[in-house]
């Protein structure tokens, strides 16, 4: 069985820049990459990226994204749905509603959350690995 992970934007940002990762968010990116893992992208992701593409806050852009899902199959966006939506107004100690929305993904699919935020990696509800 693959090991599945769900990515917040800081950690899909800094792999698309080739910027530097700890050894073990290195590994996941790789294991995907070489499809023994799976890495999840929340579609709100998607909109962060593209939100700071556009004030040139980072060098990636939603074209390098599809990109990457393109190269990568075991590398997938997930939509935001009714059920992420729930999911995430299940999670009360996260404020920010982007970060909420991102975690909720998290929840809905089960799976560990990459992420180095500091208010989202003390969250109860979600398992966050960096």
């Amino acid at each position: 069985m693959k090991n599945s992970f769900v990515t917040d934007t800081m950690a899909l940002i800094l792999r698309l820049e080739k910027r530097k990762l700890n050894r073990k968010v290195k590994a996941i990116f790789e294991s995907a990459e070489n499809e023994d893992g799976e890495i999840i992208i929340p579609a709100m992701v998607l909109a962060e990226v593209g939100y700071l593409a556009e004030r040139r806050k980072i060098e990636a852009s939603l074209n390098e994204v599809k990109k990457y899902c393109a190269k990568y199959e075991s590398v997938v966006i997930e939509p935001i749905t009714e059920e992420v939506i729930e999911k995430a107004f299940e999670i009360d100690d996260i404020p920010e509603l982007h970060d909420r929305i991102i975690a909720g993904t998290a929840l809905k699919k089960g799976f560990t959350l990459i992420t180095n935020d500091p208010i989202i990696s003390s969250s109860r509800f979600v398992e966050v690995i960096w």
